[in-house]
This record gives C-alpha cells, structure tokens and sequence, in this order.
C-alpha cells in the first residue's frame, strides 16, 4: 500500500513538472518551414546548425543595429544562403574553409558572425532565420577545428540590407553571413 502511494505521487508530480514545461514552451516556427527538405539534387549538404545548444550558442541573445566594436575584416569572405533556408551549400563550405585557414593563421582574431536575411517574412521570423544562419556557419567553423570562444554570433534579420533594391539578385545577395573582427 505504501508503495502504490508512493508511486501515485511521483506519478502526479511527473505529471505536473511536464505539464508545466509545456505551458512555458516557447512557439516557434516549424523546422519544415524554415529549413524545408532539399529536392534530392544528388549534392549533400550538411546542416551542423542542428548543435547550437552543444557549442553554448543557444544562450546568445539576438541583437538589432550596428555594434560599434565590430569593424569590417578583409581576408574572411561573406557567404550566402538559399531562399528561406540555413543549411551551408557547397560553395558555402568551400569559402568557409578557406575562412577557417585565414583564421588558423591569425590565432588572436575573434570573431563576431553576423546573420542576415532579405526583407521578405516577418522581423521576428527574420531575425530568428538570420541567427540560425550565423550559427550554421559557427558550428561549420568550429568543426574544422577553430575555437568556439572565438566566434559570436549575431543576427540583424533584414535591418542590414546589403543591396537595398527588391528583387531576386538583391535578395540573393542579402542572404548572408558576413564576419566582422572584434576590438
């Protein structure tokens, strides 16, 4: 008997600890929606922005307008993204690499990965799609072997506009992730 009641009674305190975990879930948008499947294209991407939380990213608070100790860097390339998507394509990756040496041979350099998107969707949905971007490109650079403390990431969703037309060759090239050194 008394361990029929206490079982009932991690029983009801399970149940109470997931009900209230799911009251303050936060919504977001669906995965199909942000990063739908590829059309089988015979080319492979790899999406290694599934492991912010593994690398402390997901603690990272999102951020609006310029931040004055970043300054541009010459030597590290700005890479681009598909319509609505944040997986890394191949020439993606291939400009990453080359990143990823710059910044072996520079082993003092940190950092900041910025995220961008073009004006279509909401600020919200932008700026969350823009962070998931940078930290794509994080999480690629730090799987060929540079440090995780030094890269941070931000997102200015479609507030930063690299081309300021509305078009599809301007969109294209607002969908970005862009590096910036930190002071």
């Amino acid at each position: 008997m008394l361990q029929q009641a206490r079982f009932t009674i991690l029983l009801m305190t399970v149940l109470a600890v997931l009900t209230l975990l799911s009251a303050c879930a936060s919504k977001t948008a669906p995965e199909a929606e942000i990063n739908p499947p590829a059309a089988a294209t015979g080319v492979g991407t790899t999406d290694l922005s599934q492991q912010p939380d593994a690398l402390g990213v997901g603690s990272q608070p999102v951020q609006s307008g310029p931040v004055a100790d970043h300054e541009a860097l010459a030597g590290l390339e700005r890479v681009h993204f598909a319509y609505n998507q944040f997986t890394l394509e191949a020439p993606a990756r291939v400009t990453l690499e080359q990143n990823a040496v710059f910044l072996r041979n520079n082993p003092a350099l940190k950092v900041v990965i910025e995220g961008h998107c073009d004006e279509r969707g909401s600020d919200e949905y932008n700026l969350a799609l823009g962070e998931r971007r940078a930290v794509a490109v994080k999480n690629y650079l730090v799987s060929l072997g540079i440090a995780a403390d030094r890269l941070r990431v931000i997102s200015y969703g479609e507030e930063m506009p690299l081309v300021a037309e509305a078009n599809e060759e301007a969109w294209a090239k607002n969908r970005r992730a862009e590096f910036k050194a930190v002071r």
